[in-house]
């Protein structure tokens, strides 16, 4: 493997039977550690149930070439397709350079096919479409067939960020998995258009290390080997990372890429890294690094946006699964936003105040448009704590719907602006967050104590703290405005001033109140039943933050 290499990861997503790893098969010359479904498992039920690996080196194409590469190295992530296993679908899709979506042309967009264009929309920028299964439609009709599919997909593509993506038709494994071994159909003409397709991604060998582990294992005499994908920064042998999720570091005694020792690895890389003996049985899957750039998080706060595929309501106090980095975890979710834009988008503002949400609204289907908000951001409280990568991009998923339903599972996508590290973040961080509710309460006025005072009945319950309420502005029915200046009795009855007195015809009003009451009863309500007036209302209206611990109430 002579000259430089410029190493660009695939990921190879589809819905569970389109052929993805038959297609991973007949592309690929050199198989890693971790590739084409070495679980027993999986061979068992013909499907595949975990990331799988594997890379073919081709001549690189002018573009590459004149980037300083000699050679092309496509590494391929096989995605299993099941709908159970979307928690992996998700991680892998965090470590690839660009997108293959298999489709079986004999069946179309199917709903995990859905499921892997969402996952593409939020982690991926290229897009390219593989028909496979040709060789199940009769010669004389496969011709109109691709077509007409290339038109379906090309429709579907139009309303994605993947609009105009290239889309090819091969048969990967002609016959069928169960037919004697014949040469695909199709399969070079798609690495011609895989050359072609292929960029220089933007690479930092600076900052600190990250590496997204996918298997592990050990060697007798040698030390315990991590294979994964680079995700940012260099590593060098003698190098020490720190494994977060068992709070320990390693020293890097030697790194393989593809069976061939090398003496550094960097982003976009696949490698094999050997690190001083630990049991690999703790660490199956996840991401190690400089040590101290892994953040352990009990819970997050990030800007989010609707995914338009969900169909189901997501309310606030509702729980989801959410991925972040390699880890899925259960998290009950409070939705709030802006009515004007934010500042810097990876960092959260919290001398801004947000309204709070009952669910996350649509903006691009415009349900924002009657409530003003125009950005959407999440408090995600954690049911365990999960490792954090610098810059992840998060997913929250119904995860725990029907396996067999056609509805998309993948509810609202984000970043996370704020990772909380601290167990205790509810007592200590989360009163700094401005997150308000509008309230108002109604009451009517009782009787008249004086010319600038009135007596309210109903606006608080009888056991409501009616002290924190003092202070507050009121509105009459009638215009007025005024304070409430203090409790009166023990029946949660309050003193309301009128800051620039009763207007004559609201004093008219509410003396025939007065006079229509019965005799030794009070009440406004117990006017005769031919008196059309109305009773004259007080309204308050405040702002409780959710928040607060104080339950204060706020006023413009």
């Amino acid at each position: 493997m002579a000259g430089k290499i410029l190493n660009f990861n695939v990921g190879v997503l589809g819905h569970v039977d389109s052929g993805k790893t038959s297609l991973a098969k007949a592309l690929s010359t050199v198989a890693s550690t971790a590739c084409f479904d070495k679980n027993p498992q999986s061979k068992e039920r013909g499907i595949t149930i975990d990331l799988g690996f594997s890379s073919f080196v081709v001549e690189a194409p002018k573009h590459v070439l004149e980037g300083g590469y000699d050679k092309l190295q496509f590494t391929l992530v096989d995605c299993p397709g099941h709908a159970s296993l979307i928690r992996t679908i998700i991680g892998g899709a965090q470590i690839i350079d660009a997108m293959m979506l298999v489709v079986d042309i004999t069946k179309g967009i199917q709903t995990q096919t859905a499921e892997c264009l969402v996952i593409g929309e939020v982690l991926c920028d290229n897009l390219l479409v593989v028909l496979n299964k040709v060789d199940l439609i009769p010669q004389e009709k496969q011709k109109a067939t691709i077509e007409k599919m290339t038109k379906m997909i090309l429709l579907t593509l139009q309303k994605t960020k993947f609009v105009g993506s290239k889309v090819i038709a091969v048969a990967a494994k002609p016959g069928g998995p169960d037919a004697p071994d014949q040469d695909p159909d199709g399969v070079k003409e798609l690495m011609e258009v895989m050359q072609a397709f292929s960029y220089i991604p933007k690479r930092d060998t600076s900052g600190p290390f990250l590496f997204a582990v996918d298997h592990c294992f050990s060697i007798r005499g040698q030390g315990t080997v991590m294979t994964g994908t680079v995700l940012q920064g260099a590593v060098a042998i003698n190098d020490v990372v720190e494994i977060p999720s068992l709070k320990v570091t390693k020293k890097v005694k030697s790194m393989q890429m593809f069976r061939q020792p090398v003496e550094k690895v960097s982003q976009g890389d696949r490698a094999g890294i050997c690190v001083t003996q630990f049991d690999p049985k703790l660490l199956e899957r996840g991401v190690v690094g400089t040590p101290g750039v892994i953040k352990t998080a009990f819970g997050v706060l990030a800007k989010v946006s609707r995914i338009s595929y969900y169909k189901l309501p997501i309310e606030t106090k509702a729980k989801f699964h959410i991925s972040l980095g390699h880890e899925t975890v259960m998290a009950r979710a409070t939705f709030f936003g802006t009515e004007d834009q934010q500042g810097p988008e990876e960092v959260f503002d919290y001398e801004r105040t947000y309204k709070y949400q009952s669910e996350l609204l649509d903006l691009k289907a415009g349900d924002g448009v009657t409530s003003n908000i125009l950005q959407q951001f999440t408090l995600l409280e954690f049911e365990k704590a999960i490792q954090i990568p610098p810059n992840s991009s998060l997913i929250g998923s119904k995860l725990d719907m029907d396996v067999h339903t056609n509805m998309c599972r993948l509810a609202f996508k984000g970043k996370p602006l704020e990772i909380f590290t601290d167990k205790n973040y509810g007592e200590t961080q989360l009163e700094r967050i401005k997150v308000y509710k509008e309230k108002s309460k109604e009451g009517l006025v009782e009787r008249v104590a004086n010319e600038n005072e009135l007596i309210v009945k109903s606006l608080l319950k009888k056991d409501t703290n009616s002290q924190l309420f003092v202070g507050l502005k009121v509105k009459l029915s009638t215009g007025e405005e005024g304070v409430i200046d203090g409790t009166f009795g023990q029946g949660g009855k309050v003193k309301v001033r009128i800051t620039s007195g009763l207007q004559d015809t609201t004093k008219l009003t509410l003396q025939k109140f007065s006079s229509g009451k019965k005799k030794g009863k009070g009440g406004q309500e117990n006017l005769p039943p031919d008196n059309n007036l109305e009773p004259v209302k007080v309204i308050l209206h405040f702002k409780k933050y959710v928040f607060s611990t104080s339950k204060k109430m706020i006023q413009n």
